[in-house]
């Protein structure tokens, strides 16, 4: 691959691990062949999958409880009857997290300040839609309370986890899907799949707006938009299994801009994009090298930058939002790197300067806590930017994350108001039933009517689609 010398801020910008003291050691770090990140992090807690016998359960961890992990008392979130395959923080509540499983469910759980003092089965919503293990979750990036969910059925569900209801159906798909990744507004959606398609989607519709083919390799293959630039980013395989990358224009998905092979190592890639600062970052599984490049608007629109090698190799991956990253020692960017063995090393990528002020041009403002959109208001067709916060003087948490949360599909949402068993999600009020036998016998009735009626649901969506394929196949003929 070529090596291309420029001028640019990151340049000189290089990997550096935690001190072994700054781990969090002796943790069961799931075993999980399937391709996922496994782990995620915000300013406040971190998230990692786990080897359980007899279901799926991770492990939530304040983010300064570093050291050895007492795995006999230390409690887990263990309400999975299949393996965790990946865990997404929620971006405007820090207490909230997302997990998807082997068990064909996808769950929301509620983190109290401090960590779990007790192991935690019971989840405060479970999403009942997909007929395979789901393997993906991902959050919308503007709108509160949507959430996207991967299937091994190959189907992709937007969720208002607010209401338990599906808000679309993405049924484009007839092969597993690889990836799914939200633009910066989340107005467009874009994935990878088994067929080797690129499709960038409309989320609200489910209709493909654009499409076009990807790596030639059968190994699977990974997309993030590169906001800013109109362009998508992708990673996957040459027909001779050589690890590669590409640039696409983001409405013309024809052919690549721009495509590098990088190597011949067997692991599959994953893309990490920095908004503020244009950086991709490409981690490999099984390996220990994690590259970055800058993304510009020009030929050949990703410049190679450095390189980041350890000798042992990472079973997955996460990331901590800008808004938890180290501002004083010019700290850009945050890996959670999991060790085969039973660790969690962090990982800085430092911009070294030597001035100890507040370097503007390495901090624009970024993403903060708050969300730009209500769920009705995002579904209505509304498309606004994420709000944005200044790093300056260091991140102050959003005091509504303190509230805890409770979903089901039977909550009524009002105006915001003081009344009994309603608690407060983001300035909107969430009446919450009532706990009996008789509303629990409820509640797992509408939650099996919900599924029945999905699963007829996509047979009818799958019945016309095989429907208008042999008519296209007689008309052909």
């Amino acid at each position: 691959m070529s090596r291309v010398v420029r001028n640019s801020k990151f340049r000189h910008a290089y990997g550096k691990s935690a001190k072994k003291t700054d781990w969090y050691d002796n943790i069961r770090v799931t075993r999980s062949s399937a391709d996922g990140h496994y782990c995620d992090a915000n300013p406040k807690f971190l998230a990692v999958a786990l080897d359980a016998s007899g279901g799926g359960a991770f492990v939530v961890l304040p983010i300064d409880q570093v050291g050895r992990v007492d795995t006999a008392n230390q409690a887990v979130v263990n309400g999975h009857k299949g393996p965790v395959l990946d865990i997404a923080f929620n971006p405007f509540n820090d207490n909230v997290v997302a997990s998807s499983s082997e068990d064909c469910t996808a769950k929301i759980w509620f983190i109290p300040d401090g960590g779990l003092e007790e192991t935690k089965t019971e989840a405060e919503v479970t999403l009942l839609g997909h007929q395979r293990r789901v393997t993906h979750v991902r959050w919308h990036p503007t709108a509160n309370n949507v959430l996207l969910t991967i299937g091994g059925d190959y189907a992709i569900l937007v969720w208002n986890i607010s209401s338990g209801e599906i808000i679309t159906n993405i049924n484009c798909h007839t092969e597993l899907i690889f990836s799914a990744c939200f633009n910066y507004d989340g107005s467009l959606l874009a994935t990878t799949c088994k067929d080797k398609i690129i499709r960038v989607i409309d989320p609200r519709s489910g209709d493909v707006i654009k499409e076009g083919k990807g790596h030639d390799g059968a190994k699977p293959q990974f997309v993030v938009f590169a906001d800013g630039h109109n362009l998508l980013f992708t990673v996957g395989f040459s027909r001779r299994s050589d690890r590669q990358f590409a640039v696409w224009k983001q409405d013309n998905l024809e052919k690549p801009l721009e495509l590098q092979n990088i190597d011949v190592s067997n692991g599959v890639l994953f893309p990490y994009y920095d908004y503020d600062t244009s950086i991709m970052y490409l981690a490999g599984k099984g390996d220990g090298n994690i590259r970055y490049f800058e993304i510009i608007d020009e030929p050949p629109y990703c410049y190679y930058l450095n390189e980041f090698k350890t000798p042992d190799p990472q079973r997955g991956l996460g990331r901590m939002p800008k808004r938890g990253v180290d501002v004083k020692s010019c700290e850009i960017f945050r890996f959670y790197k999991l060790h085969a063995r039973g660790a969690v090393e962090p990982i800085s990528i430092i911009v070294p300067r030597k001035s100890e002020l507040f370097q503007d041009d390495l901090y624009p403002d970024t993403k903060g806590d708050e969300p730009s959109l209500k769920v009705e208001e995002w579904i209505a067709g509304k498309n606004v930017p994420p709000k944005l916060i200044s790093l300056k003087h260091g991140y102050n948490p959003n005091q509504k994350q303190q509230q805890q949360i409770k979903l089901s599909p039977k909550v009524s949402v009002k105006k915001k108001e003081s009344v009994e068993n309603d608690v407060i999600i983001n300035e909107e009020v969430v009446s919450m039933p009532l706990s009996s036998d008789t509303a629990a016998d409820n509640d797992d009735l509408i939650k099996e009517i919900q599924h029945l009626k999905l699963q007829i649901q996509n047979q009818e969506d799958r019945i016309t689609k095989l429907e208008e394929q042999a008519k296209a196949i007689v008309e052909a003929q």
